[in-house]
């Protein structure tokens, strides 16, 4: 059997305590409570405030006999401080050593005594200490000692009213004596009357407030000779109207209210006072007879009054007086004197009742959130459920919805049932109850619906349907807020683009955009059901339930909306990518691999480091990636269909725009260059043959859909990626991957189609990784690694190794171009820097600002490639001639094109050229590095040799004296020439 729930637990003790009737019986409460909130309680002395002389006593230790709470001690000290005291050992001089034989001064270390004061209603006076030994008090034990020691204050404090009022014996006593009365004088404890209330108050042990009602109306039946008796109980929400829950023996199934300024109550609850049959007019005794369905002879109301809150909480009915005419007044002191004893008890259990409702509410609620936010897909069946849940939360009897739309309620569902879109009902929204609620956002309680303004009777005389009260509340998305300024709209989650703010309505007495939340729809309930209307509480249930409402209904629309941008991005996809499929008669050629030549068949030196592929004519390109593709044994190791094989690399030709350098062109020297490490570097056996396909694959794909900018500027520009990728980083390289997996997932592209599904997914992963890794961003902060990995050496079996050197590879890939010959490392300079001063000009145009190297006005361009050589370029191919030997030839190559960045910098600036700062630059004529005039003509042999004499002695320059020098023999050697002011 389970155990009970400390809930339960503490339930129990508080009702308990509430049927407390006698001083023993309020210490034995006492101990019971405090030993179930406590562990392993051993001794325990309750001190109790006494009536008679105010003292607080005790009957506990001392073999029984009364005594006072010690001054001293720690008992003295918790009534002075008036807080729980805990103690790890008594002081052996401490009185209560005496009264509580375990509280030694010497305790186990578990053990703790406890002193715990009982504070009255107004939190000042003393009127009980309890003193036990137990083990530790935790903070919850706390909290609920706290919450009991509230409930036996309220008990001493009746008992001692009961003690005034019927002469009850003092604290001090054991039992209470027996003594003569009358009910009607005042009666004491010894009558069989007042045994009577005390049969009562013992069986009030109820936690069903319906239950309790019955007994306590049996009794008032049984003492005051009554036909029917029935308990009405004040509307705690706003004291507005009374209900009934139990009438005679029977418990209703649904509850009677009452309006009490329209009834007989109003007198009651008001003034206090008890009223008879002769006190109401004729309308109001129909009404009760209509309301009760029972003929009233003769009638009798008594408040019930809460003497602790010194309100009425409920009105005693006594109807029809058997044996006599009407009640008298030893009835009504009948009634007052059964609720002195017992009301605490009710509205203690009324209370309990509304924090279990409050629960059950709350589990509704999350229920009702679990059920709504199921249906986000389709926000018409939303909508449905919106209404059923309304309904039954409510008990409202019909429910209508609107949705706020271009100035417009529109209804798409009525009445649970879901409408086409021509059948959808569409009112302005400045029209009627539901339209004063959308433009003012506020709650709207209509108890008596034909006698407000707003409301239009023409639907209930075509219907025949009658509304009695309606509850309106706003829907609102709490996720936006409106504009600065207020006009025309307000930019809510919905509504992002400008042009239809129009679609929104904000909260502000009817205005658009004040600084308040969106309403997006109305809600509108109408009769409640078990009620004559809707209660304040049911504002509070629909204003928490529209908060789930609005959430559901703004990411229902959201997730329509991306939907609907999903339908549209995969429909501009199957479009791009079926006029990226190349025609016909250009994939025709290749399909045979007959057609697919040699490697050499291009040139003789395609396997050579110093081969730059970039003088395979475009047609051929595609063909001579195939070749690579045959050549490195990847179409029969990984089972690469031949027209799949087409099929992918035509795609990826055309996946690549034309800006000026990073095209396709790019993309083909990259692979290529992964093409010559394969051939070259017998080291790549360091890696997995599926590490080397995926870098191959990658390499290609690296820059896909490329648009000439990079990520800063696609941040900065708020751009279309930069939303997609920029919370990730790596804008471009995420969307490069992007666009390759796109092609992969076209039908017939899918090179890796025949991977298990174990090498599908690790080559996926790396191609990612990869592709990532050609953001420099990326690389630089890897750099430390990589170095490291270098000086410790490759490990074969580290898998960051791994991961290491393949990022460095296609680093290297990526930079190849500065690898080969000066001819083509300076043209592909032009176009970097041309691509760089395109995206520059597009900042200025933006009101950016323009990073240097990307302003024409100002970059200085041999100065930025040498910057690039040192820091970025000859860093990765030094790294990589550590860890691959093999490849140190290609260091020495980036340093010659360094050397001749060097001289190109000392002779624009000896000859003093403005334009080394703009891409007319690589117009100017320069003599190459073996002399000949290979650039241009008019720089003499004793220049060149100045010049090579300034490169070995950095500390001359071409400062002062000697440019001049060098000019003026420059002007001698060339008479005309005027080296001042040409520029390009």
């Amino acid at each position: 059997m389970p155990l009970p729930s400390v809930s339960q637990v503490t339930e129990d003790i508080l009702l308990r305590l509430g049927g407390v009737t006698s001083w023993d019986q309020l210490r034995e409460a006492v101990r019971d409570a405090v030993g179930i909130t406590l562990q392993n309680t051993e001794d325990l002395v309750v001190y109790l405030s006494d009536i008679a002389t105010g003292t607080l006593v005790s009957q506990d230790g001392l073999a029984g006999v009364v005594h006072t709470l010690p001054k001293s001690g720690l008992a003295g000290k918790c009534a002075e401080e008036q807080h729980l005291i805990v103690a790890k050992a008594l002081d052996i001089e401490d009185p209560l050593c005496g009264l509580l034989p375990s509280a030694s001064p010497t305790l186990p270390e578990n053990r703790t005594v406890a002193c715990i004061p009982v504070l009255g209603s107004d939190n000042a006076r003393l009127v009980g200490i309890i003193a036990v030994v137990c083990d530790a008090v935790s903070s919850n034990q706390e909290k609920r000692l706290s919450l009991v020691g509230r409930h036996i204050a309220v008990c001493v404090q009746r008992l001692h009213q009961m003690a005034t009022q019927q002469r009850l014996p003092p604290a001090s006593t054991t039992t209470p004596t027996a003594c003569s009365g009358s009910p009607d004088g005042g009666t004491c404890m010894g009558s069989s009357y007042d045994n009577g209330i005390l049969q009562l108050c013992a069986e009030l042990h109820d936690n069903d407030p319906a239950s309790m009602q019955t007994k306590v109306v049996k009794y008032l039946e049984r003492h005051t000779q009554s036909e029917c008796c029935a308990l009405w109980i004040v509307s705690s929400e706003d004291a507005t109207e009374v209900f009934c829950q139990v009438l005679g023996n029977r418990v209703l199934e649904e509850e009677i209210r009452i309006l009490i300024p329209l009834s007989c109550f109003n007198t009651v609850v008001t003034e206090e006072r008890s009223i008879t049959l002769d006190d109401i007019s004729e309308n109001s005794r129909t009404e009760l007879e209509q309301k009760m369905d029972m003929k009233i002879k003769s009638l009798l109301c008594v408040p019930v009054i809460n003497q602790a809150r010194s309100k009425v909480v409920a009105v005693a009915c006594c109807i029809n007086k058997i044996g006599a005419p009407r009640f008298g007044q030893a009835d009504e002191d009948v009634v007052r004197h059964c609720f002195r004893y017992t009301v605490p008890v009710l509205t203690s259990v009324m209370s309990l009742q509304k924090e279990r409702q409050l629960k059950q509410e709350t589990q509704s609620m999350l229920q009702v959130a679990k059920n709504l936010f199921t249906h986000l897909d389709d926000v018409r069946i939303l909508l449905r459920e919106i209404m059923m849940e309304a309904r039954n939360l409510t008990q409202a009897e019909r429910c209508s919805l609107f949705l706020v739309e271009n100035d417009e309620l529109v209804a798409k569902v009525f009445d649970g049932h879901v409408l086409d879109e021509m059948g959808e009902v569409r009112i302005p929204i400045t029209q009627g109850i539901a339209g004063h609620v959308a433009t003012t956002g506020k709650i709207l309680n209509i108890k008596d619906a034909y006698s407000h303004p707003l409301f239009y009777r023409g639907v209930d005389n075509s219907t025949g349907f009658r509304t009695r009260n309606i509850l309106c509340f706003p829907i609102k998305d709490r996720s936006s807020e409106c504009a600065e300024g207020g006009q025309p709209g307000c930019p809510s989650v919905l509504h992002k683009d400008p042009s239809q703010l129009k679609d929104c309505w904000c909260v502000g007495d009817g205005k658009r955009c004040s600084e308040r939340h969106a309403v997006v729809g109305i809600a509108e309930l109408c009769n409640k059901v078990n009620g004559l209307y809707f209660t304040k509480h049911d504002e509070e249930v629909a204003a928490v339930f529209s908060i789930y409402c609005g959430i559901s209904i703004v990411h229902s629309l959201l997730y329509k909306k991306m939907k609907d941008a999903q339908y549209r991005s995969k429909l501009a996809n199957e479009l791009m990518m079926y006029h990226m499929k190349g025609t016909e008669e250009d994939i025709k050629p290749l399909l045979s691999k007959e057609s697919v030549p040699k490697p050499e068949s291009f040139h003789p030196q395609m396997a050579s480091f110093t081969y730059s592929p970039r003088g395979i004519p475009d047609e051929e390109t595609i063909r001579a990636t195939l070749s690579m593709f045959y050549d490195m044994g990847f179409v029969y190791r990984y089972r690469i269909r031949h027209s799949t094989l087409v099929n992918f690399c035509t795609l990826v030709r055309r996946g690549y725009r034309d800006p000026p350098y990073h095209n396709w062109y790019h993309a083909f020297s990259v692979g290529h260059f992964c093409f010559l490490l394969y051939k070259n570097l017998n080291q790549l056996d360091m890696l997995k043959d599926i590490e080397v396909f995926a870098l191959f694959v990658a390499c290609i794909c690296h820059d896909l859909d490329h648009r000439g900018t990079n990520n800063s500027f696609q941040v900065h520009s708020q751009s279309v990626l930069a939303a997609l990728y920029s919370s990730e980083g790596s804008v471009m390289e995420r969307h490069h991957f992007a666009q390759a997996m796109c092609i992969l997932n076209t039908e017939g592209c899918n090179i890796f189609e025949n991977l298990s599904t174990e090498d599908y997914q690790t080559v996926l992963d790396l191609m990612q990784d990869i592709i990532l890794a050609t953001d420099l961003a990326h690389h630089l902060r890897i750099i430390k690694e990589l170095k490291q990995m270098a000086e410790d050496g490759y490990k074969v079996e580290d898998p960051h190794c791994h991961k290491l050197l393949l990022c460095l590879l296609m680093t290297s890939c990526d930079l190849s171009d500065q690898t080969k010959n000066w001819q083509t490392t300076k043209r592909i300079a032009e176009l970097i820097y041309k691509e760089f001063f395109t995206q520059g000009d597009l900042e200025k145009a933006m009101g950016m600002e323009t990073p240097e190297m990307y302003d024409r006005e100002k970059a200085c361009i041999p100065e930025l490639q040498i910057n690039f050589l040192n820091h970025i370029a000859l860093p990765v191919y030094q790294i990589l001639s550590k860890v691959i030997p093999q490849s140190g030839l290609l260091v020495k190559a980036v340093d010659a094109n360094k050397t001749m960045w060097l001289r190109l910098k000392r002779e624009s600036s000896l000859r003093k050229l403005s334009s080394a700062n703009s891409i007319d630059f690589f117009q100017i004529p320069f003599r190459s590095e073996n002399g000949a005039a290979e650039f241009g003509k008019g720089l003499s042999e004793e220049t060149e040799e100045e010049l090579a004499e300034g490169e070995a002695e950095p500390g001359r320059g071409s400062k002062a004296g000697a440019v001049e020098d060098i000019s003026e023999r420059n002007n001698n050697n060339n008479p005309g020439r005027d080296t001042t002011t040409k520029s390009s």
